[in-house]
């Protein structure tokens, strides 16, 4: 059984991409939190400019697992490979209080 839980990631573009990471993230907010298992789905940027944080909340590892396999999801994964500087950092996290 799999239980309720927090992640951030960090993405972190080339520079050149950086306006194509930040469209791409846009588009896929209001999609992702209309998602059944989708709590939080927040984006933020870094102060320094050059890279952003998804401040996410899950029902479940299966509701990730369904996100990430969504038609609208797969092809930015796709786009990543090449606009990324370093791979995306995933922390999940659960709440202690």
């Amino acid at each position: 059984m799999t239980t309720q839980f927090q992640l951030i990631a960090k993405i972190t573009p080339k520079p050149e991409h950086m306006q194509d990471v930040r469209d791409s993230l846009t588009s896929i907010l209001a999609p992702t939190r209309a998602e059944p298992g989708c709590l939080k789905f927040n984006l933020l940027e870094g102060r320094s400019g050059d890279c952003f944080y998804l401040d996410e909340e899950w029902t479940s590892d299966d509701a990730l697992a369904a996100h990430y396999d969504m038609d609208y999801i797969k092809p930015i994964f796709a786009k990543y490979e090449n606009w990324l500087a370093a791979p995306a950092e995933i922390h999940k996290m659960t709440a202690l209080a």
